[in-house]
């Protein structure tokens, strides 16, 4: 499926669905999306663009190794739990903090940091077994 339309049009339809995975991750908790969803869209841009330029074409355009990604988003979910520990809380009790910016307050919380951790776990993880699957398609 590597005709010219396709080719043309997946770096564009790429990064719109990636900024979208980043918009459904910051909804968070308080309405519909959160890390899972918004990762499974950026897995899927990524296996999108693959198909369209090759796998070795993504693998540098992510800088890091899919399983390094994963690696990274399982280490920032436990840590947003481990937090709730230092404040004698049980292990992911959710904290939230406010930061000042201006004239409005910035809410930071322990749930945004997992689902951030969640988000890279997931493209991490369907992005490894996509350019695996798609690695596979290429040598037949």
């Amino acid at each position: 499926m590597k005709t010219v339309i396709f080719k043309t049009i997946a770096p564009a339809l790429t990064a719109i669905m990636v900024v979208f995975s980043i918009f459904v991750l910051l909804r968070g908790h308080n309405e519909p999306g959160g890390g899972f969803i918004g990762g499974l869209i950026a897995a899927s841009a990524i296996a999108i663009y693959g198909i369209a330029v090759g796998v070795e074409n993504v693998r540098k355009a992510l800088k890091f190794d899919p399983i390094s990604m994963a690696g990274f988003g399982v280490f920032i979910a436990s840590f947003a739990g481990l937090l709730s520990l230092g404040q004698s809380f049980p292990f992911l009790t959710g904290l939230w903090g406010y930061i000042p910016f201006g004239e409005t307050k910035i809410t930071v919380s322990t749930p945004m940091l997992f689902d951030i951790g969640v988000y890279f776990a997931v493209v991490g993880t369907i992005g490894a077994v996509a350019l695996a699957l798609e690695e596979e398609d290429d040598d037949k």
